[in-house]
């Protein structure tokens, strides 16, 4: 019999200065049994950090073809494809043709730098990539965080991002590794 996902249930308010955002999200999320809660933790922070209103969650992490989180325009294509983990240069490169902008968050410590020094210089070209990493000690926090009814205000400016609950709060670093060219 297969396990059934766990829904939780998370209350954004965002304020991103960076962008002159300002929401409020519920957001329902179904955790998969093979994602762990710190995963699932950075899922709702990429979705505050590209925060729009049609932004959406793809159908998870055993649907292959499809990102974690997407904006798809009118006509059906996909404005921005956002991937968690460590995909092979095959799918990378698949995505960036498919999409406008691809953004990529690793989150593994030393076998994300390992993933980028092998595939570092052969993504370079992709001028429509951004790769950024999380550490395993800010994904550790973030699993903390972790409740089935979850309440956060949301603040990013110049590029940091602070969660804040009632119960703590965490700025949660992120280090560039490849920005895409935003001119295209």
């Amino acid at each position: 019999m297969a396990l059934k996902a766990t829904i939780y249930k998370a209350r954004l308010q965002i304020a991103d200065l960076d962008r002159h955002y300002y929401g409020d999200h519920v957001l329902t999320l179904a955790r998969h049994p093979s994602e762990t809660d710190e995963r699932m933790m950075l899922r709702v922070v990429a979705f505050a950090r590209h925060a729009h209103e049609d932004l959406a969650f793809g159908r998870g992490v055993s649907t292959d073809n499809e990102p974690d989180l997407w904006v798809r325009s009118l006509t059906d294509e996909i404005e921005l494809w956002i991937q968690l983990g460590q995909p092979d240069e095959r799918e990378i490169r698949r995505a960036c043709g498919r999409a406008r902008q691809v953004v990529l968050y690793t989150y593994s410590g030393q076998g994300a730098g390992i993933w980028w020094e092998q595939l570092g210089s052969k993504l370079a070209n992709l001028g429509n990539l951004s790769v950024y990493d999380i550490s395993p000690e800010t994904m550790a926090a973030l699993g903390q965080l972790v409740q089935r009814g979850m309440e956060f205000n949301i603040t990013i400016q110049d590029g940091a991002i602070w969660l804040a609950s009632a119960e703590a709060a965490l700025e949660v670093g992120v280090e560039v590794r490849q920005e895409a060219d935003t001119r295209r």
